[in-house]
């Protein structure tokens, strides 16, 4: 027994002396030279014999930071503000003019209700041909039904919903409406916290985690009289589709992926499994899914709806929004979804005047004209969309958008700040995708951005930002291909809203086009969107599932 204690103390002994001599080693002058090579930079012999002091200052500083606690949730202390020198951010709050209700009728084949839009289903619940429970126990039987084969849900929050739709009836049996909302079904991506239930990430090392707080969104959209139905799955960590129980599928073809990240919002929502769902989006992850899938979504202005609650990817670029049937229904969930909570200090207080009945042509309108004549894939149906909205009246006026400065990697470095730990820990290595562009090596890469580099590429952005404003001098609102533009990667680091919409299909799947708007115009890049999807018709086709 005394032989293995010895042997144990001089393993140990062996370990701690070979930890402590590497951390305790001496940056040499050549390793300095090699760091500044990375760097893109040279110094003399001199001048990194001066510097190497302050180098190893800086690790120490490191390493005490390394031990304090920063989890996720906690912000840097800079904030974001997407508002260029001069803007006024409008404050003034109209009354909001949602279009006259139809008088629906319960169709003979309940089924058909899947493809309701939040309108509809209201109407039925307002005027006692359903109840929220009933449209509850619907939805909750296409989401167990279909995610089978689609794997869009994480969690699938059945009991909550059953309490949270009984509630909705109470309250509309005093009549008491609590919003356009009341009694609707929902889902949100499984990055927002729910209390009771996980909150994955949709990553393996995340798989087990709950947070024990309730995301605004999720208060919001209580305090609306939703009712959440499913946490949906979003790629890990907020890239792809693919999650760690497997890979999201878009309705249209289910051997194919949904994109991401907010993979199972868009996938539910197109295949009728749920009215709407909330998505969130850093560089493209409402977009994306929603051209796939074939649904409408609005990115909002940066800094109009909290993201307390949810997981931070890039405290600069994350925000939330619906994934819906329609453009009015992202409209009527963004106002629900909308304001100030005191605990999100990127928000910003501005007006959403939304007027289903304004007049677009009072708007100025215009389109990414060298954008549209490049040759790409929806060239087609985004040219006879065009033609669409020319055929309404329209003048479209050509636009150039200013050039996109090479800044994308400050999304890399925030990211990686936000998931340093991951990546230190060595858990980066339970993550289902390894590949090049997936996380983990974008986390380890980015630990090489130095913090000069990456204040230079705000300063940039603050100049992009500068140059959107005089875009928007000329115009309102503008359109652009969702993918076929550098205005997807302008305007998601420029914080200006977005809105996705159907306009046809290429080889059987669904294709889009966006509208952007001014900053915190959101209401009027909803209008003009809203006016071309009651031109067409491509919203409201869908998939049919087995």
């Amino acid at each position: 027994m005394k032989k293995i204690n010895l042997l144990l103390v001089i393993v140990l002994s062996f370990f701690l002396g070979a930890f402590t001599f590497y951390f305790s080693e001496k940056l040499t002058r050549g390793e300095a030279h090699t760091a500044a090579k990375v760097m893109g930079l040279q110094f003399t012999d001199a001048e990194i014999d001066s510097l190497l002091p302050d180098i190893e200052e800086f690790q120490e500083s490191y390493q005490k930071n390394r031990e304090a606690d920063i989890p996720n949730s906690l912000p840097p202390a800079t904030t974001f503000h997407p508002v260029p020198a001069g803007f006024k951010i409008p404050t003034e709050q109209r009354p909001i003019r949602w279009s006259k209700p139809k008088m629906v009728k319960m169709p003979a084949d309940k089924s058909d209700l899947a493809f309701y839009s939040i309108a509809d289903l209201g109407y039925l619940l307002r005027t006692g041909q359903t109840t929220s429970v009933e449209l509850t126990r619907f939805f909750l039987g296409r989401l167990e039904k279909y995610n089978r084969q689609l794997h869009f849900a994480i969690t699938i929050t059945e009991e909550l919903a059953l309490e949270q739709a009984r509630k909705a009836d109470e309250l509309m049996a005093e009549g008491t409406i609590l919003s356009p909302l009341h009694g609707i079904p929902y889902g949100a991506k499984d990055l927002l916290a729910v209390k009771g239930y996980k909150t994955t990430w949709g990553a393996m090392p995340y798989k087990d985690q709950v947070v024990d707080v309730d995301a605004t969104v999720i208060q919001k959209l209580e305090a609306a009289g939703a009712v959440l139905c499913a946490k949906t799955t979003l790629g890990a960590l907020a890239w792809g589709d693919v999650w760690y129980g497997e890979t999201t599928r878009n309705p249209w073809n289910a051997e194919t992926g949904s994109s991401g990240s907010s993979a199972g919002s868009a996938s539910t929502v197109a295949a009728g499994c749920l009215p709407f769902a909330i998505g969130t989006e850093t560089l493209g992850s409402i977009v994306s899914p929603s051209t796939v899938c074939g649904t409408t979504g609005l990115r909002p202005t940066f800094g109009q709806v909290s993201r307390y609650g949810a997981m931070a990817l890039s405290w600069s670029m994350d925000k939330i929004g619906p994934i819906c049937r329609s453009v009015e229904d992202c409209a009527m969930v963004y106002e629900a979804i909308r304001g100030d909570d005191g605990l999100d200090n990127s928000l910003l207080p501005a007006a959403f005047n939304y007027d289903a009945y304004l007049d677009i042509k009072t708007l100025k309108i215009g389109y990414v004209k060298a954008d549209f004549e490049r040759d790409y894939g929806f060239r087609e149906n985004d040219s006879l969309a065009l033609n669409t909205l020319r055929e309404m009246g329209i003048e479209l006026i050509p636009i150039e958008l200013p050039p996109l400065p090479d800044i994308r990697f400050v999304l890399n470095a925030e990211a990686a700040a936000a998931f340093d730990e991951l990546t230190r820990s060595g858990k980066d290595d339970l993550m289902v995708r390894q590949i090049k562009n997936a996380w983990p090596n974008t986390f380890r890469a980015a630990r090489f951005i130095p913090a000069v580099e990456y204040i230079q590429a705000n300063r940039l952005r603050s100049k992009l930002m500068a140059e959107m404003a005089g875009l928007f001098e000329k115009v309102d609102v503008f359109v652009a291909p969702s993918w076929a533009s550098r205005s997807l990667t302008i305007t998601n680091l420029t914080g200006h809203p977005a809105v996705v919409v159907p306009n046809g299909f290429r080889e059987g799947m669904p294709t889009s086009i966006t509208f952007t708007g001014q900053l915190f115009e959101d209401a009027a890049t909803c209008t003009v969107a809203k006016a071309f999807q009651d031109a067409t018709d491509f919203h409201k086709k869908h998939p049919v599932l087995d």
